[in-house]
């Protein structure tokens, strides 16, 4: 099994000795208030994560929703609504499913929560977002590639849902989305979290 995560960051949710803000958080403003995430991603969480989203495995979802939801109730997470990060249309075609879709119906079942996956739409086909070398390209990759679809997000709390948190841009750019529709608070919530050096 894949380690669970140290004292964290409290915006960015990567392992930071103090517990409050890492010197990132600190220099940066960010649309999300926090990401939050059960895995390390490595070892058996990476393979299964591999199989979900690239072979098909789509009977893991429940299981994985289930460290999810474990993790969820037992930190004092909460929200008004669980959104997952949307494919592009051109890349769902080509998977058939959305990995992260099927993670939020699932946790929304098991910690009794709404979830919208229609609430936020990608509007451009970014490439993958682990062929981005740094930080900086996965950013300038992810800029302006959410759209909200509709009013639902205003005054509301919102966590997004996604399988796996790398450098937080995907996050990042759903939850400016959200902001700029009026959501009160974004959250970001992963499965698991890659932790590599920034640069």
């Amino acid at each position: 099994m894949s380690r669970i995560l140290p004292p964290l960051c409290q915006r960015c949710g990567r392992p930071e000795s103090s517990g409050v803000f890492c010197a990132e958080c600190w220099r940066h403003t960010s649309s999300l208030d926090a990401v939050r995430s059960v895995f390390v991603f490595e070892g058996i969480v990476r393979q299964a994560v591999h199989e979900f989203k690239y072979r098909n495995v789509q009977a893991i979802s429940g299981c994985m929703a289930g460290f999810m939801s474990r993790y969820f109730l037992e930190n004092g997470l909460t929200g008004d609504l669980l959104v997952p990060v949307p494919l592009h249309d051109k890349r769902l075609r080509q998977r058939g499913y959305n990995q992260s879709q099927l993670l939020a119906a699932d946790l929304a079942r098991q910690v009794s929560m709404a979830v919208n996956p229609a609430l936020v739409k990608r509007i451009r086909n970014t490439g993958p977002q682990a062929r981005s070398a740094s930080v900086y390209e996965r950013r300038v990759n992810m800029e302006n590639a959410f759209l909200c679809t509709s009013g639902e997000a205003a005054g509301r709390d919102i966590v997004v849902i996604d399988d796996v948190c790398t450098s937080g841009a995907t996050l990042e750019s759903c939850a400016s989305a959200l902001k700029k529709a009026g959501a009160n608070r974004v959250l970001g919530f992963t499965l698991a979290r890659e932790i590599y050096h920034r640069s």
